[in-house]
């Protein structure tokens, strides 16, 4: 396997973007509706998009470029200028303030409060602990701070130009409903961000519009808003592509699956692998390799496909156009070969649509597909757990599992922004290392392949937020209560994976707890890979 795997695979891959049925939908978020704008705030949600909207469409590239405005293109975190706020008091009421910093009688000033909350929160936080997050960017009802001070804490932190710390500000204003400050750290941010620069400007860009959809969005499609055109089908495929190619993250899975699926079938004569989120079929080309030299001769596979309506876009077409390449491949290899097209959302799938057959051993593979689908706390049904128990009923040989290692689910919106922010940081310091910054298609890989997934967390909520990523001790839980025991992953695997995180950055980590492989960036896990039976 580690030899096949190095060959390129021309028919792309899945992205981190990939969406179920409903990825259209996604981004007709509705009104928010727990945020009370407030007589202050009203003026900028009736502001036009364009006056705080970070991405436009440019004629050079297929992307969403920051406005092209001379602060915007000579900006960098190092170099923010921090702008008056709008407050006739604010001169007076900073210079009262200089005497007396307390915020309250007895506790420690407001600034000091702030600034140590903020640095706890990015630091990153125990994911079962959210405790910390319930805190409150301006002073509440309980706390007798004045105007003076809070915006006293604002400039300072503005002129640390700091990016992070400022989004971070940003986000708490709006869990607080302080849409005057909101206003005012958008218009100082929109000169920090830039998807032309270092990686947190890059992010910061998407972050910041993220926060803009979620407070403007009112029925009305975030897609259209952003005014980012859609890119031809086969313009998205070579995205995905070139995301495979350049991070390891969607090789470290399939090489996980695929040699616990190679272990498990190893003496089967008929086997069926159920993939619920084939995408183009990528991740089964070096296992048919594996298993045309499988001692004593290859079983017979066959290969039921569960879509999504991205890949089904990306490739051109529908699932008939991945049953052809893989059957044209199988036989190339010599390996007897049937495919099954299911065509329904792996949240309506049932038993009857899989097509079981008496005598084959039953695989079934989960990559980077379970977090689509909605749990018990978007709707009545808990489609992940039903969907484990009718896994479980099949007695499958192994099941896969790969996902995120990310908790964005069910957390509050400021704890899932946080958690947004420090993920995909580490995920595009990664794409930096091995995709050159002046590299033309790069902006459109983070911005097809990545930033919508950055929006739909941030700015969506309920049906429309699909991307509900759970940490792996939660999937865990989630396979034990469904009856599931774990299938210890080889040493032959981890050998393997180290072996191709060879030709990437010294700074990928791989390490291996609780039954499971985790790939990370510099000690940050960022996918997680394991199997069940």
């Amino acid at each position: 396997m580690q030899t096949s795997q190095k060959k390129k695979i021309s028919d792309g891959s899945r992205r981190f973007g990939d969406q179920p049925m409903q990825y259209q939908e996604s981004y007709n978020c509705p009104p928010i509706q727990n945020i009370d704008v407030g007589s202050q705030g009203t003026h900028l949600l009736a502001m036009t998009y364009d006056q705080y909207c970070t991405l436009e469409s440019s004629s050079e590239i297929s992307a969403c470029p920051v406005h092209n405005s001379p602060s915007t293109a000579s900006s960098s975190p190092n170099e923010c200028v921090v702008s008056q706020p709008n407050s006739q008091s604010y001169h007076s009421d900073l210079q009262d303030s200089s005497e007396n910093t307390s915020g309250s009688p007895g506790s420690e000033s407001y600034v000091t409060h702030k600034l140590r909350e903020l640095e706890t929160a990015m630091l990153g936080p125990d994911s079962d602990n959210l405790d910390m997050y319930n805190m409150t960017a301006m002073p509440g009802p309980n706390q007798i701070v004045s105007e003076a001070e809070k915006w006293k804490f604002l400039v300072e932190m503005m002129s640390r130009g700091d990016l992070k710390e400022a989004l971070c500000t940003c986000a708490l204003a709006i869990a607080n409903s302080d849409m005057f400050t909101v206003e005012w750290l958008m218009s100082e941010l929109r000169q920090m961000v830039s998807v032309t620069g270092e990686p947190i400007q890059r992010l910061g860009a998407y972050m910041l519009e993220g926060l803009v959809a979620r407070l403007a969005s009112s029925g009305s499609s975030i897609y259209k808003a952003l005014r980012c055109k859609e890119p031809a089908g086969a313009d998205l495929l070579s995205y995905m592509h070139l995301l495979y190619e350049v991070c390891p993250y969607f090789k470290f899975g399939y090489m996980s699956a695929n040699g616990a699926i190679a272990d498990a079938v190893k003496d089967e004569i008929s086997v069926h692998i159920i993939d619920f989120q084939i995408a183009q079929g990528s991740q089964w080309v070096t296992l048919l390799q594996a298993l045309a030299a499988r001692p004593g001769g290859p079983p017979h596979i066959r290969i039921t496909g569960i879509d999504d309506s991205t890949s089904a876009y990306a490739r051109g077409g529908g699932l008939d156009i991945v049953g052809k390449r893989l059957l044209k491949l199988a036989e190339s290899y010599k390996v007897p070969f049937e495919f099954h097209a299911a065509g329904v959302s792996a949240s309506e799938i049932q038993v009857e649509n899989l097509g079981i057959q008496p005598g084959e051993a039953v695989v079934v593979n989960f990559a980077l597909s379970l977090h689509h689908l909605p749990d018990g706390s978007v709707g009545t049904q808990n489609h992940r757990d039903r969907l484990l128990r009718l896994v479980k009923s099949l007695s499958p040989k192994v099941v896969t599992l790969i996902e995120q290692e990310s908790n964005t689910s069910t957390v509050p919106f400021f704890a899932r922004f946080v958690e947004t922010l420090n993920y995909y940081q580490a995920i595009f310091e990664s794409i930096d290392v091995t995709l050159p910054r002046e590299h033309k298609e790069r902006i459109n890989v983070e911005q097809h392949c990545l930033a919508r997934e950055v929006v739909n967390i941030i700015a969506c909520e309920g049906a429309e937020r699909v991307e509900r990523h759970e940490h792996l001790g939660k999937w865990i839980s989630r396979f034990e209560m469904a009856g599931f025991t774990p299938y210890p992953l080889s040493s032959f695997v981890n050998f393997t994976i180290k072996t191709l995180l060879q030709n990437y950055s010294e700074k990928y980590t791989l390490e291996e707890r609780d039954g499971a492989l985790f790939l990370g960036w510099m000690n940050r896990p960022l996918v997680a890979a394991c199997a069940w039976r």
